[in-house]
């Protein structure tokens, strides 16, 4: 065994806090979108295309899963917070909730300047720079979405003609320690972008045997010595319609 905790994986499939038991099986949607865009998430409640159909508590408040109809089925979508532990967590919940197959849409960094605002970008694997993925499994470098979750985002970019990037992205818990030489490591390694989730997704979904992809845009320029915010946050249209094509994407599963 790891003299050092973060690596003494334990396969054991059972939890003292075992999601299945502490969350009961719901008429939910099977098809669920992970939706970063809290602005999309409201704009949806108030004009009434979603209603609340579970909740989840954390010390910071309420975590709804909301339900809409979309191109004639029933779609089901939440926030999942920021940063891998209450992702992951969040994620945990609405597994034995009824939900098995997820698209999440979301914002990163970017590692490559040539890389726009707003281009999108589907990750093909995450460098494992976070820990809560090595809670679910044994440890290494890198962690892969499910191949039809990817293959379904490529089918839905590809019918709208929209372009985007396939690419590994750099997961990592501490935005502050994000260094020029960590930086061009990852690069190196095959990553244009950087989030704080998409490992721990990844994972957990390996581990509970459902589907997960991500989509990605393109937002503030993490580059040594010229890092720009490029107000990433604020092209409200482009969140709306990632949303969209995530749900679509998702229907495809």
């Amino acid at each position: 065994m790891s003299n050092y905790p973060i690596l003494e994986f334990d396969p054991d499939p059972e939890a003292i806090l075992e999601p299945g038991r502490l969350n009961q099986a719901m008429d939910v949607p099977e098809h669920c979108v992970v939706c970063f865009f809290a602005d999309v998430i409201q704009a949806l409640v108030e004009s009434g295309q979603a209603r609340k159909i579970a909740s989840s508590k954390s010390e910071i408040g309420e975590h709804p899963l909301y339900e809409l109809a979309f191109n004639g089925q029933r779609l089901a979508f939440f926030h999942p917070g920021v940063g891998a532990p209450l992702a992951a967590g969040l994620l945990e919940e609405m597994i034995p909730r009824g939900c098995r197959k997820f698209i999440a849409c979301g914002g990163c960094g970017v590692l490559a300047p040539e890389i726009a605002v707003g281009h999108l970008i589907v990750p093909t694997a995450a460098i494992r720079d976070e820990g809560t993925s090595y809670h679910y499994l044994p440890p290494g470098l890198e962690v892969q979405p499910g191949l039809q979750g990817v293959a379904a985002i490529q089918k839905i970019l590809q019918k709208y003609q929209i372009e985007y990037l396939l690419s590994k992205t750099w997961t990592t818990d501490a935005i502050y320690r994000e260094t020029a030489a960590r930086a061009d490591r990852r690069r190196q390694q095959g990553c244009l972008v950087v989030e704080m989730e998409a490992a721990a997704f990844f994972a957990v979904a390996q581990f509970r045997g459902v589907e997960f992809a991500q989509i990605l845009y393109g937002g503030d320029a993490v580059i040594p010595g010229a890092w720009d915010n490029r107000e990433w946050d604020k092209r409200d249209s482009i969140r709306e319609r990632l949303f969209w094509l995530a749900a679509e994407a998702c229907l495809e599963l």
